[in-house]
């Protein structure tokens, strides 16, 4: 990856604060890009093979809520949902910031390169709790899972399969105290297997984007009306 590799730590003022309180988070953490200022964050999470009903809702989402407030777009860089989340933030000139599996030497996946490069270069952030050249490994991913829902107020998950790893992140945010948002979807759909049975253990059934906006914390000091001005 281009740009110089930085590491923050639990004592650095500028640690993502909502971070600091979830049980054992990262003492370090390597960055690139901006790190700063990492506040009213909304995690985004689905299938790696998502349905059009998933692609058109992820994006009409992300549209509206930064349409009506300055919230920063927060997934797994991973292939599906992930990947059209941070595309959906870039599209409409948001902050988007990716949480690797991986060290910034090792990529993963590689086809998302490019789209890596694009949240760098629209001030966004790639974070990492692994080495530059650490490879991406199948036991990462639940603690990369833990950093995307530990950073946020929130976790919204579009869709999801029974044993999807989006999943992993909405039980994470639940157990951090923070909200969890899940769109329902056609019972048959396989893709909403996981999101249905999400909502029926708790999380909050997301219709629009007010839904999201009611329990976003502060949500009348980020009004489009200041976001704009910036």
């Amino acid at each position: 990856m281009e740009g110089q590799i930085k590491t923050i730590n639990l004592q650095d003022p500028d640690y993502p604060v909502l971070l600091k309180q979830i049980h054992q988070p990262p003492h370090l953490l390597y960055y690139l890009g901006e790190i700063k200022n990492l506040n009213h964050c909304l995690a985004v999470v689905g299938s790696r093979e998502h349905s059009e009903y998933g692609r058109q809702t992820t994006k009409r989402l992300i549209a509206g809520l930064l349409n009506q407030a300055e919230i920063t777009i927060v997934s797994g860089l991973a292939k599906g949902i992930d990947a059209l989340a941070h595309w959906s933030a870039l599209e409409n000139k948001g902050r988007t910031v990716a949480v690797l599996g991986s060290g910034f030497n090792h990529l993963y996946p590689q086809e998302n390169y490019g789209l890596a490069q694009r949240i760098l270069q629209q001030g966004g952030c790639l974070i990492s709790e692994y080495a530059p050249d650490s490879p991406p490994a199948k036991q990462n991913f639940p603690a990369r899972n833990q950093i995307i829902s530990g950073i946020c107020w929130g976790t919204l998950i579009v869709e999801a399969a029974v044993r999807s790893g989006s999943l992993i992140t909405g039980r994470y945010a639940l157990e951090q105290n923070r909200e969890v948002f899940a769109v329902p979807g056609n019972i048959d759909s396989p893709t909403s297997a996981g999101t249905n049975n999400l909502i029926k253990l708790g999380a909050k059934p997301i219709c629009s984007v007010d839904d999201i906006l009611e329990n976003c914390p502060g949500f009348d000091n980020l009004s489009q009306s200041t976001y704009s001005e910036k």
